[in-house]
């Protein structure tokens, strides 16, 4: 059998490239691989380590899964008791978001945040199209780069118009694998063209009648920069919800929460209503950003509202 890395996932059918020959073949899967117990909508993400068998007809077949060091994962926008994974192998991760056109979700970032926390993935979060801020975005978006900065996120500044940040954003991709996702409509594909024109890929307006983005990378691909360096494109992101995640698995994940948690009164502190909470005293002092802490509340009920409903199902 051979080796090779998974470049581009269109869901029946998987791009391998060889680790050995750099040569592409076209594969299916054999049989059926799980992650944990979890149901997934693709068993095989972009960035997969892969060993797979060419057969005479020249089709091939994924024989095996080399183990992952990490992955980003999520709840599948489709099939809501399903996991769909983004990707695997990275080195890090670049969120595209922008305070306008389309106007940023409140939690998104902290959402976001919560699936690459698990494994300790570098994220650098960019603010994309400054071109179109006016005095009281910029102000927002300081007010963001503050929150996330002082808890260990890099934050960068872009216009793919005007080329602002390009230099600084090729920096922070050079000679690492990068998987860069963000919500819909942030102008990922036009920067990723700005970056890597040979590139070519292919963009869309924002919708005028909704104000929302647009898909338009329809399946995970890693493209490998002329820079050094590869990227693995992902369709843009409209919502994030979790199926997988209880409520200390929350808690747990948003990092600095983490850091003062051991100094609550009770182990399993959810940092809500109970006395003696390191957290809220934290809160109150200022040592935490009050927006985190709103988003982490939203998150909790929003996992507790899911769970429900699963009970209720299974009963």
């Amino acid at each position: 059998m051979t080796r090779g890395v998974v470049i581009k996932s269109t869901g029946k059918y998987y791009h391998i490239k060889s680790l050995d020959t750099q040569d592409l073949v076209i594969a299916t899967i054999r049989g059926k691989f799980r992650l944990q117990g979890f149901r997934l909508t693709n068993p095989v993400a972009v960035g997969d380590i892969v060993e797979y068998q060419v057969l005479k007809d020249s089709s091939a077949t994924i024989q095996n899964i080399l183990p992952r060091r990490n992955y980003v994962i999520r709840q599948s926008p489709r099939r809501k008791h399903f996991l769909h994974l983004l990707a695997s192998n990275i080195d890090q991760a670049l969120l595209v978001v922008t305070i306008v056109e389309p106007n940023l979700k409140q939690g998104f970032i902290d959402r976001f945040l919560l699936m690459t926390e698990p494994f300790d993935i570098p994220v650098t979060i960019l603010f994309n199209k400054k071109d179109l801020y006016n005095e009281t975005d910029l102000e927002q978006y300081h007010t963001l780069a503050s929150c996330y900065q002082q808890i260990g996120y890099d934050t960068l500044l872009s216009s793919a118009l005007t080329s602002e940040g390009l230099s600084k954003i090729r920096y922070f991709l050079k000679e690492k694998t990068t998987l860069i996702s963000g919500q819909s409509g942030v102008g990922k594909s036009s920067l990723i063209n700005a970056l890597e024109p040979n590139l070519q890929i292919t963009t869309k307006v924002l919708s005028d009648y909704s104000g929302k983005g647009q898909h338009t990378t329809t399946f995970a691909q890693m493209h490998e920069l002329t820079f050094g360096g590869s990227i693995i494109d992902t369709p843009g992101i409209k919502t994030l919800s979790y199926n997988h995640l209880e409520v200390m698995d929350v808690a747990h994940n948003f990092r600095e929460f983490f850091q003062y948690s051991s100094s609550c009164k009770y182990n399993n502190c959810t940092h809500r209503n109970e006395p003696n909470c390191a957290i809220k005293q934290a809160l109150q002092n200022g040592e935490i950003c009050e927006l985190r802490y709103a988003n982490y509340l939203q998150i909790l009920q929003d996992v507790e509202n899911q769970n429900h409903w699963e009970r209720i199902k299974d009963y």
